[in-house]
């Protein structure tokens, strides 16, 4: 029996087993929690450490899961009952377990049982009964982190809706009396969820005690309006009106009904509220009536549109009102920032948005569709019965929106932009428009920021940088940061610098002549050092999102240190924000100013030579992790890279993945900048570096957008092998997609651009991708058939390494048709010819392929020779995972040969390298050691 009401708690056999370090015990949670499906590294390693993992955080988690299955085993050898175990899928791992051997599932069983339409009030009572007497306290009260807090609020929510199922039917059956003391006990619990005090209210005048129902909701009243500043609810206050006119209906039927808990509830994606917000109090007010409505009865989703010019606090408003009502909505508060007047013209498309949102739910990979229409009705369905808050930021109009706004009544959509949206208000949402502050509320601003006594002392003074600032929030913030971080200056000389520079932005057409954003931008800019003004500029020109340090010091020519300083720097004056560790970004109208001042201030070859680099730094950078996530792929050849370019390169192939996750929204900016700007050799190759992170990550939308654009570019450098390529990597994520047609389409494309161009080596090249695709599909004759053909291509072009190559392929093909000495014939020849050319991995895998015909032939002495030869080079050669590939022919030999005792050996190196690289044949080998009777636990 598994426990995870209150301490997590493992029995077998009426003993308490030890169940380890809270991390240890957060990890056996998190595949509890999730039992019978895979969760993945990167989950559990979020789940254990939330956004802060060790540098060895994996290694960490392999120990922890090692010492996990240890005590699963005990705990089958106790009972004498069948193993829990630990599966290793190539999504993840998975534990195996009977559910009703663990309370929350048993409990979840349950209430799903006693839920159903069809009981009856008699089984609903004493099902749901069962189920709330598993209940002993919330779960993993002895543990910590975000997402232990999601497990336990979500319980809670889920023992709330029992209960309240549970109650209605015993008020149903006529036993009020047995109610009140575990009402009265919750209400104290869950002092802001009405359903409780709605059933609690109903036991008590079932009971004869109206008097005390009507004192109950006066207490709540002031309860509430004390706490939160809100009236009681619809429920609440129609039931009251209803005992006081005798008119009391009996509780609901058997739909569930929906607790309302007024507690905060991950995911909470809000960025931090603005410490000192002031003013705009009528418009809150106004968003505060909008969540009142949303509270009553209704099918419609609440819509309000948030608009006004930029700089206005759009997002300051939202941001700081939504984090004021997240009480009101427990199942989460989701954001994004769209992007829609983004200065690089690159707006956060709704697919991947939506693909964010599911991420946020953590919907598993493999449960996310693959069209885009069903990945929106998959979000919808998510939030249909649960209440959540959406703030879709800085959209660009309607289309962008639609596709994100929830369906359930229970949820609210907060949108801002800085269009009027027309389309989406007249689709019924509600609009708010946000103007300029007024002086009061400015006044106040600045005292908050700047001290009441400093505004008080030069009242003239503040009321003229009021003016000169035009009452805009973004440009009184930066006046605000300005004089607070310099306190001895008075504010009469930064009025008089306000008036030196006056003009305005371009972006702020429409507001009052008086208007001087850029004036504000201007004074604070111009305070910076050179350097650091040199850096803002530049930054200007960074396509987005955001930008990492060494990047930075890549776009500016400057050493890492150098770049951190003036980031700091910039980061001091608020004219940029590290928003993350090491990363940074700034206002759109502080980058379109940026921008505006290099064109300004910087050459244009200067520019160009800025923008090279910030382009060869992530070509290059991305080329280094490319080639660490698929040691085996042909890497192409880049020029190198512009003097001063800072290129990073992962250690690693975890750090490979992780700079690929940090960077992937840069990536996808910089070549569509690239595109742009017409640099299409860093188009495709860019292209080329991002094809397996983007096919790992399932991310096939993203996939076909940058291989089109690939694709484009290679059209326009007329370059035959280029478009080849091109269409030769649009192949796998149509193939994801499902559109199989379209693959078949870009290959055939591929053979023909190949054909018409006469490169028989490109010709070659792809028959023998396709070979092993069709091997991959278990079509081994027509895999032979593509393989002989590119054997006779490279031989009429005279291509050696790639005809040496064949010979091998051919010899693999026939070995797994079964023809093992016709196997041996090609890969012997190729064997020779590759140790002539001093070619170590082609000698690697045909040692292999030889090694596989013998040991079939049931030579196994010489199959584990060729086996030990080509392990040998591999580990010479750094190729890890063909490393693993032939201690798994070592492993298949020895069992062969009766030796299973170094079978066990080699098969856990193989297993442990495969589970390094997270490779879904890491499962197939643990079975394997499973079957000789040595699981690796």
């Amino acid at each position: 029996m598994i426990r995870l009401f209150g301490e997590l708690e493992l029995q077998a056999a009426g003993q308490s087993l030890e169940v380890g370090t809270p991390r240890q015990q957060t990890v056996l949670a998190a595949l509890i929690v999730d039992a019978g499906r895979p969760v993945s590294v990167e989950a559990l390693v979020d789940r254990v450490w939330d956004e802060n993992p060790p540098h060895e955080a994996r290694n960490v988690l392999y120990s922890h899961l090692s010492r996990i299955r240890r005590l699963l085993v005990r705990a089958a050898q106790l009972t004498g009952e069948g193993p829990m175990q630990i599966r290793r899928q190539h999504a993840g791992y998975v534990l195996d377990i009977d559910k009703d051997l663990v309370d929350i599932h048993r409990f979840n069983r349950l209430v799903d049982h006693g839920s159903g339409r069809q009981r009856s009030d008699v089984e609903r009572a004493r099902t749901l009964g069962e189920a709330l007497e598993l209940w002993r306290a919330p779960p993993l009260t002895a543990l910590h982190g975000r997402w232990v807090a999601q497990v336990r609020d979500s319980w809670q929510r889920r023992r709330l809706n029992g209960i309240t199922l549970w109650a209605q039917a015993e008020l149903r059956l006529g036993h009020p009396t047995a109610l009140l003391d575990v009402l009265y006990g919750l209400v104290v619990e869950h002092p802001l969820v009405e359903t409780l005090e709605v059933l609690l209210m109903r036991a008590l005048h079932a009971a004869g005690r109206s008097a005390e129902a009507v004192d109950r909701y006066a207490a709540v009243r002031q309860r509430l309006s004390d706490d939160l500043g809100i009236p009681p609810g619809v429920e609440l206050s129609a039931l009251h009106q209803a005992i006081l006119r005798g008119e009391l209906t009996p509780p609901p039927g058997p739909e569930p009904a929906v607790v309302s808990n007024r507690s905060a509830e991950a995911p909470a994606q809000l960025p931090p509220d603005l410490h000192g917000f002031t003013g705009r109090d009528h418009e809150l007010q106004q968003l505060d009536r909008l969540i009142s409505s949303s509270d009553a009865p209704s099918t419609a989703v609440v819509v309000c549109a948030v608009a006004g010019t930029a700089g206005i606090g759009k997002t300051t408003l939202a941001v700081h009102w939504a984090h004021r009502v997240r009480e009101r909505f427990p199942d989460g508060q989701l954001y994004v920032n769209l992007r829609g007047f983004d200065p690089t013209g690159s707006p956060v498309l709704p697919a991947e948005a939506v693909r964010r949102f599911l991420d946020a739910f953590d919907v598993p990979p493999q449960q996310i569709p693959a069209a885009f229409e069903a990945q929106v009705s998959l979000y919808r369905s998510l939030l249909a019965s649960r209440r959540v808050l959406v703030v879709l930021d800085n959209a660009r109009d309607a289309a962008q929106v639609r596709p994100l706004l929830p369906g359930g009544s229970g949820c609210m959509a907060l949108v801002t932009s800085r269009n009027r949206l027309p389309g989406l208000v007249a689709e019924g949402a509600r609009p708010l428009t946000l103007d300029l502050m007024s002086i009061d509320e400015a006044r106040e601003m600045l005292a908050r920021r700047l001290g009441p006594s400093r505004v008080t002392a030069e009242p003239r003074v503040v009321d003229e940088i009021i003016d000169l600032c035009a009452r805009l929030p973004i440009a009184l913030a930066v006046v605000a940061a300005r004089a607070a971080t310099h306190p001895a200056f008075p504010l009469a000389v930064l009025v008089r610098e306000l008036r030196e520079t006056r003009g305005s932005l371009d972006t702020f057409a429409g507001i009052d002549s008086a208007t001087d954003a850029r004036t504000v931008f201007s004074w604070s800019y111009r305070q910076q050092s050179p350097a650091a003004a040199r850096l803002f500029r530049l930054l200007g020109l960074h396509p987005g999102p955001d930008i990492a340090i060494p990047a930075a010091a890549s776009l500016a020519g400057l050493r890492l240190a150098q770049a951190r300083l003036l980031l700091a720097e910039l980061a001091e004056a608020y004219l940029i924000t590290e928003h993350a560790p090491g990363r940074y970004t700034f206002h759109d109208l502080l980058r379109a100013y940026a921008a505006e001042q290099a064109r300004t201030a910087d050459p244009e070859d200067q520019r160009r030579a800025a923008v090279r680099r910030i382009l060869d730094h992530y070509l290059h950078s991305a080329h280094a992790a490319a080639q660490l996530l698929h040691p085996t792929r042909d890497p192409i050849v880049l020029a190198p890279p512009s003097p001063d370019v800072a290129v990073e390169r992962p250690a690693d192939h975890r750090l490979a993945m992780a700079w690929f996750t940090a960077e992937h929204a840069v990536l996808l900016r910089v070549i569509d900048h690239a595109v742009h700007t017409g640099m299409d050799t860093h188009t495709w190759q860019l292209a080329w570096t991002l094809a397996d992170f983007l096919d790992r990550r399932g991310h096939w939308h993203d996939g076909i957008t940058t291989f089109e654009a690939a694709l484009r570019a290679a059209q326009r450098l007329a370059d035959p092998r280029k478009q080849a390529g091109a269409h030769r990597l649009l192949a796998p994520p149509c193939v994801h997609l499902n559109r199989l047609d379209d693959a078949d389409r870009h290959l055939r494309y591929a053979l023909e651009l190949y054909e018409l161009h006469g490169d028989r080596v490109g010709q070659a090249d792809i028959h023998t991708a396709i070979g092993f695709v069709l091997e991959r599909q278990g079509r081994d004759l027509e895999a032979l058939d593509h393989t002989d053909q590119a054997l006779k291509l490279y031989q009429a072009a005279d291509h050696r390494r790639g005809y040496i190559k064949s010979l091998n392929n051919i010899g693999w093909s026939y070995a797994r048709l079964g023809d093992h000495r016709k196997a041996l014939t090609f890969c012997e020849q190729a064997l020779t010819q590759h140790q002539e050319l001093g070619n170590l991995q082609g000698q690697a895998a045909t040692l292999n392929s030889i090694g596989y015909a013998h040991g079939h032939l049931g030579d196994h002495d010489k199959a584990l020779t060729c086996f030990r030869q080509a392990l040998e080079l591999f580990q010479e050669l750094g190729d890890i995972r063909q490393e693993a590939v032939a201690l798994i022919h070592l492993g298949n030999t020895y069992v062969a040969a009766g030796d299973t005792e170094s079978a066990d050996v080699v098969w856990r190196q193989a297993h442990g390298i495969l589970e390094q690289l997270e490779h879904h044949d890491a499962e197939s080998i643990q079975t394997k050691l499973r079957q000789i009777g040595r699981t690796k636990r």
